[in-house]
């Protein structure tokens, strides 16, 4: 590293630099009425109250009618079918709105274990370090936020600007389809004004649960970077150790501060993961799901081409693949990098410290070896070949799909 940019980091204030990583996060969060509260007034309460209370009821409006028009008023698997990608975007998101509601106090203590590292730490080389790590944190971050949302509001608006028309008895009347069709034994949404209540009561939803996503991704993301930049700072401890010992003799107490940064590490990933498991499971379940789904609403539409239609179904598509292989890579990433401690531990020149030392290394590496995995639900582990795994099932997915519509098609002269 340069010596300018030496001179630049002294001069920062790192409690702010530990804010830019969490930057858009508390963007996120804060939308949402889910960034940890600590010790706020108790007017501020009263309003995240009323401002959760209004996003989770924007929900359930559209949700609870949806599951009910899918499940009782239409029999043709294919009018079901269509409404099933955004009825499971919907349950997704109240999964991941739900997780960052109930988790608030373990994201709390996390974010307060990030900010205690960057006053940790000390070392001009070792905070560069951490900051390449929460530059790439923010990027993924504000990646995720571009990338789902404008997906996901692409989706909705290609669907809700078309207008349809519809005969009762003698009068024809003009309607914009929805994405999640509502139960008409609840309420008619066919006609106006409801059609336009509804709608944009649709769109509104599919900002919060659209939100709730990339909260989540975004939380991951970072939480995972700054994860990798400790343990990259440990393994430039361990590469120096010899040094401390060649010089001062200090090799024993930096044993002791190495062992117990990396047991700091492996405590930060734990709670990571014990936040996220839940939500990455609805993700990696509901977005193969969805994936498949999409898949088969593209071919089926591909004899029309409906242009406007089929690069939404794509987007979309492209959005989901995104968002799995975002939490399938972080679980790959740090599962390798914990792995890379003992890797390290092994690769120093341990014959040159003194023998209680160099014996000292022996826990190091046999920790590293004892993986915290990021899972789904405690049931999948997280990783790139999880991904293709995924991708493989939606092959196969869109492949049954496929031939069940072939079959329906010959027996009913349905065409979609």
């Amino acid at each position: 590293m340069n010596t300018n940019s030496k001179r630049d980091l002294k001069s920062f204030d790192f409690e702010n630099i530990s804010d830019y990583s969490l930057q858009l996060n508390r963007w996120f969060l804060i939308s949402l009425g889910a960034w940890p509260q600590g010790t706020s007034s108790t007017v501020k309460r009263i309003v995240v109250s009323m401002q959760i209370l209004i996003f989770s009821s924007s929900i359930a409006i559209i949700t609870i009618p949806c599951m009910l028009y899918v499940s009782f008023e239409r029999e043709d698997i294919q009018t079901k079918l269509s409404a099933v990608v955004p009825l499971l975007h919907r349950i997704m998101g109240s999964v991941n709105y739900w997780t960052l509601l109930t988790r608030h106090k373990d994201i709390y203590n996390c974010i307060r274990h990030m900010e205690t590292d960057w006053k940790l730490v000390q070392k001009i080389d070792d905070r560069e370090v951490m900051l390449q790590y929460a530059k790439i944190g923010r990027f993924m971050a504000g990646f995720c936020a571009v990338f789902m949302h404008g997906s996901a509001f692409f989706f909705t608006v290609v669907r809700a600007i078309k207008t349809t028309t519809i005969t009762v008895g003698n009068e024809t009347f003009t309607m914009h389809p929805m994405t999640c069709p509502v139960y008409s034994k609840i309420i008619d949404a066919r006609f106006s004004p409801a059609n336009e209540i509804f709608l944009g009561v649709q769109v509104f939803s599919a900002f919060v649960v659209g939100s709730s996503t990339v909260a989540v991704c975004s939380l991951a993301a970072v939480f995972a970077m700054h994860a990798c930049g400790q343990l990259n700072v440990l393994y430039m401890w361990l590469n120096e150790l010899v040094k401390y010992d060649e010089k001062k003799n200090l090799a024993e107490q930096r044993l002791a501060a190495i062992v117990e940064h990396h047991l700091r590490v492996l405590s930060f990933i734990a709670n990571m993961e014990s936040i996220m498991h839940k939500a990455c499971l609805a993700e990696l379940m509901g977005c193969t799901l969805n994936m498949c789904l999409l898949g088969y609403y593209s071919i089926m539409n591909w004899a029309a081409f409906d242009a406007a239609k089929i690069l939404s179904y794509v987007t979309v598509y492209m959005s989901m693949s995104f968002n799995i292989f975002i939490f399938c890579y972080i679980g790959e990433i740090l599962t390798e990098q914990c792995k890379h401690v003992g890797e390290i531990a092994y690769m120093t020149n341990w014959y040159k410290l003194p023998h209680k030392t160099a014996l000292g290394l022996v826990l190091i590496i046999m920790r590293s070896s004892l993986v915290i995995k990021i899972t789904a639900g405690k049931l999948f582990q997280l990783s790139i070949a999880t991904f293709g795994d995924v991708s493989k099932f939606m092959d196969t997915c869109v492949t049954v799909l496929m031939t069940y519509y072939k079959k329906i098609s010959k027996q009913t002269n349905f065409f979609y």
